[in-house]
Order: structure tokens, then sequence, then C-alpha cells
């Protein structure tokens, strides 16, 4: 390969994650990025539309690729968001916003009275005089600001939740990325029966259309989940993964720089180098090194035949919480002057629930009810321990 067909590759392959990390790339704020998105714009369109249905939309002043989860994860809800109600103010912000012109200012009093009075008229009651529904509104807010859909000029809507909605008021300005914040839906949103089918495109009824509908939920789970096991794909799934895994492999290396690996629970695929684009595991939280002692302390136990720890027929290994507590009080006695002092001075049962909460959000293991708990093999792949 020369030196210009593998930078050629190199743009090809940060594009392509910037797209699938970021909710958009804008002209004014990374420039040299969305040029170019521009210049790879046809090979992007191309690949994301054939292998994961997903729409490249560019416009002369940003870029955003349209993603649709495989299948829904609880990770896939926005940080910061506590309950439903969250969500829905957050969509019916959205819903003001699009009646508002580019650059318009207005109040946030304006803003959630019209809110109240839309919703009335659905037989929908917000009371703003309540503050967990000020504080819902006001972290609704503060995510469209991070997004960059909405321009706070004066003002601070925590302020306004805390004050009890009648002072600190806040004035708004409408920014041109709101009304592309929702995707954009092939059918009438009325023509959907249930949430699953929201995330579906429009397949032929014809085997090569529900072959491509395979397709397409395979590639959209393996660029957007940290790992699928064999045993999470329907029967049609896993032998479209087993029998074009090589195929898999090629294409997200050439496209995304990982590289696959055939195991015994799956096919994974992995970040050859850091990246800023991503969030990759391990992270820089003292927890993901807890996380990766475990694993190498799991290995050693598998190894010496210790009673109750073993693999079962899908390579896991199912303890209970105490069993686990007790492993990390080992752990921490033998590590203790590396962990921060929020982890030395927390109890068992506080770390076990920190660190189980972390394996499952990286799919790497889970509470599975009761006082089970399932660690999964992807975290036999990770043998971590400090250089003493």
């Amino acid at each position: 390969m020369s030196s210009n067909d593998k930078r050629l590759k190199e743009e090809k392959q940060h594009c392509a994650r910037a797209l699938l990390n970021r909710n958009w790339i804008t002209k004014e704020d990374d420039p040299e990025l969305f040029q170019m998105v521009k210049s790879h714009y046809d090979i992007l369109r191309d690949w994301f539309q054939e292998h994961c249905g997903f729409t490249l939309l560019v416009t002369r002043q940003f870029a955003k690729l349209e993603k649709v989860p495989g299948k829904a994860q609880p990770w896939m809800g926005f940080e910061g968001f506590l309950q439903p109600r969250d969500y829905a103010l957050f969509t019916y912000c959205l819903w003001f916003l699009e009646g508002r012109g580019e650059n318009d200012q207005f109040l946030l009093t304006e803003m959630v009275e019209e809110i109240r009075e839309h919703l009335v008229s659905q037989d929908v009651f917000l009371d703003w005089t309540l503050y967990d529904h000020r504080l819902s509104m006001a972290r609704a807010l503060r995510l469209l600001k991070d997004m960059g859909a909405l321009i706070a000029v004066d003002g601070d809507e925590l302020e306004w939740a805390r004050s009890g909605g009648e002072q600190n008021n806040v004035l708004y300005e409408c920014s041109p990325w709101s009304r592309y914040v929702l995707r954009r839906f092939p059918k009438d949103l009325n023509s959907y029966n249930d949430i699953e089918s929201l995330g579906e495109g429009v397949y032929a009824g014809t085997p090569e259309g529900q072959l491509k509908r395979r397709k397409h939920r395979v590639y959209r789970r393996l660029v957007q989940e940290p790992v699928v096991y064999d045993w999470e794909w329907t029967e049609d799934e896993r032998h479209y993964v087993l029998t074009q895994r090589r195929s898999i492999m090629d294409q997200l290396e050439n496209m995304l720089g990982l590289e696959g690996q055939r195991y015994r629970e799956g096919l994974v695929f992995f970040h050859p180098d850091l990246t800023g684009e991503a969030n990759l595991f391990p992270t820089g939280r003292g927890i993901s090194d807890l996380a990766l002692v475990l694993g190498g302390e799991l290995r050693r136990m598998l190894s010496a035949g210790q009673d109750g720890i073993y693999l079962d027929e899908k390579g896991r290994i199912e303890i209970d919480w105490v069993r686990l507590e007790g492993i990390i009080l080992r752990i921490r006695e033998r590590y203790r002057e590396y962990w921060s002092k929020q982890h030395r001075q927390a109890t068992a049962r506080e770390l076990a629930r920190e660190l189980v909460a972390h394996l499952e959000e990286w799919g790497l293991g889970g509470p599975q009810g009761g006082q089970a708990i399932w660690i999964y093999p992807g975290l036999a792949r990770w043998n971590g321990g400090y250089d003493v």
C-alpha cells in the first residue's frame, strides 16, 4: 500500500469512527474533519447504508450519521437522565424548538408554559411548582445545550429549578442543529405498532429483503456494542455471523480499523490503538482496574480448581454476591495502596455493586436476579494486575 493510500484509509477510518460516536460534525467546530467527511462522502454513505442501514446526512454546515441500535441496551440511555419524564421533556423541548427559526431567542418561562399547555390538551399534566418536574426539565435542557441544539444566552436552568420556577429566568437561542436531533423515520410514526419496530428500516418481504434486514441487525450490534456473544444472537443471526465472519472481520477492519478474533464465546472486536472518538474498555476509572484484576483472580481460581468456580457451557462463571465481596476484599488488601481513597474506604458491598454495574455496561457480566451474578467470558480475555 502506498503512503497516499494508507493516508486515505486512515482518514476514512477516522471519519467513520467520528460519525459513529458523535451526534454530528459541524463545519464551525471541526472544519478539518468536516471537510474530510465530505471528501470521503460517497464511500462512507454507501458503506453505512449497505452494511448498517444508516443514512449519512451532509449539508453545507454539518454531517450526521443517523444511527439506530441493533438491540436497545440500558446503557444506551442519556447519561444523567434519571426517569422517563426526563426523556419525555427532552422530546417536547425539541417539539417547541421546531416552531422556532434559527437564532430565535425566547425565555425559559415561555417554553415551559407552551409545553404545559400543549400537554394539557393531550390530558397530560405537569406541575412546575413540583421540584422533581423542574429538575427533569433542567436535565433535558442541559443535555440539549451539551449537544449544541440549544444555546443559553443568559441564565442557568438549574438555578431556575432551584428557585421554584419563579425567578432566575433563562434566555435561550435556537440552534440550527435542533431540528436534526431526532432521526428521520421512513414511515409515518402512527404506522408503527411497537417500540422495537421503530428501529427497523423498510425491507421488502422477499428473501433478499429479509437477508438485508438480518445483515443490518448484525452489523448494527457489532459496531455499537462492546461485545456480542453467540448466545445473544437469534439462530438466524448466529448462522450469518458464523458463515460470514471473515467478510465481517475484513469489512470492520477496512472501515473502522477494528481487529476481530473468533473465540469460543463469539466474534469479538478490539480497537488496536487508543482513540478519542470512542469510549473503550478499560476506562480510565479505578473501577476498570478492579475489573481487570478480578479477571486475573478468577483465572487463577479456575486453574486451582477452587470449589464453586467453574465455567458453564457458555464460558460463564456464576458466583453470588457474598463470594464476590470476599474476592474484592482480598484484592483490596493486596493492592489498597494503588486505590483511590474512595475505593479504599468503600464497603465491600458498595464496591461489588459498582463493579457489577460496570461489568454490565461493558457486556462483561451482570446480575441474574436473586443472589446470582454471571461473569461473562469477555472478562476472561483480560488478566490485570499491578506492577508491585
